[in-house]
């Protein structure tokens, strides 16, 4: 107890000796974990508004106003009955009507239009929603043969199928470019690190060499430098985490008008906080621990 007592005082002191390149050091960790944090937000956003996307998109099947009630029975069940189908929504002609009013009930001229009209022009509709966007084309194909001809007067697809492949697109980009800045930053600071634990050790050869002599092991005089790497892990994770939590509530103004949640982010950081500080706290400290042990080999052999 009283060996692990020194060697935390031996690790303060080496701190306070290199404060400056230890406040570069927390610095640089601090940076990366903010561009790692960035790229799970860019990943939490751009899933969640692509999954907002999709459940947007459907395909509207329209029947003829001479389709007989057996021929939309079958034309639904069989529509119904596609693997790729995952809801299929009747409308009878009335529910398109009062839906169709309702859409331009603030437009006089298309509601006298319609008063003007002795019968329902419109005809009973099939909403069809399916696993993925790219089943919509076979929902398509499947009813464009011969029998359902004079049944299906119209197929229309809402596409935003281009709106989701944009967004793949950004997102698979700006999550190259976020891995490689984590990337840059990772070895900006093993570098910083590695340089760091070198200054020290080269400014404490003299002590080294004479704790050598007295008995000291190797772990011994690894000792401080291990409790450097948990103190710089300590503190780069927690200002790093307290600035994403901080921006996570500024974040969800702008956000929140997009994905239809004002605290998306507050709440899921706020779920995860402990885990994901955990993870960082992880990484930071094995990148901070084998930075370490690398820069003292050549010394210990001294």
């Amino acid at each position: 107890m009283y060996s692990f007592l020194r060697i935390i005082r031996f690790a303060l002191q080496d701190i306070a000796r290199n404060i400056g390149l230890s406040f570069m050091t927390i610095f640089v960790l601090v940076l990366m974990l903010l561009s790692v944090n960035t790229l799970l937000f860019i990943r939490l956003v751009t899933t969640e508004a692509t999954t907002s996307i999709r459940d947007q998109i459907d395909v509207s099947i329209y029947l003829s106003l001479e389709a007989t009630a057996d021929e939309i029975d079958e034309v639904y069940t069989y529509i119904a009955s596609l693997p790729e189908v995952t809801q299929a929504t009747f409308f009878s002609q009335e529910e398109v009507l009062d839906n169709f009013r309702t859409l331009y009930h603030d437009n006089e001229n298309i509601l006298a239009s319609l008063e003007e009209l002795t019968e329902n022009p419109l005809g009973a509709t099939i909403v069809v929603k399916t696993k993925d966007p790219a089943d919509y084309v076979t929902v398509i194909e499947e009813l464009s043969i011969p029998e359902y001809e004079t049944i299906v007067e119209s197929k229309t697809f809402t596409d935003t199928q281009g709106a989701i492949q944009k967004i793949d697109v950004i997102t698979t980009n700006v999550e190259r470019f976020s891995f490689a800045l984590t990337a840059f930053f990772a070895i900006i600071a093993f570098l910083i690190i590695f340089n760091t634990i070198r200054v020290a050790i080269y400014t404490q050869r003299i002590e080294i060499s004479i704790k050598k002599l007295v008995g000291a092991t190797n772990w011994f005089v690894r000792g401080p430098y291990v409790i450097e790497s948990v103190v710089f892990s300590v503190f780069s994770v927690g200002i790093a985490i307290s600035m994403v939590y901080i921006s996570t509530g500024f974040l969800d103004q702008y956000l929140g008008v997009i994905l239809g949640d004002p605290q998306f982010l507050t709440n899921y950081y706020f779920l995860h906080i402990l885990s994901l500080a955990g993870i960082q706290f992880g990484i930071v400290f094995f990148l901070t621990l084998i930075s370490s042990l690398l820069a003292m080999r050549r010394y210990l052999r001294t």
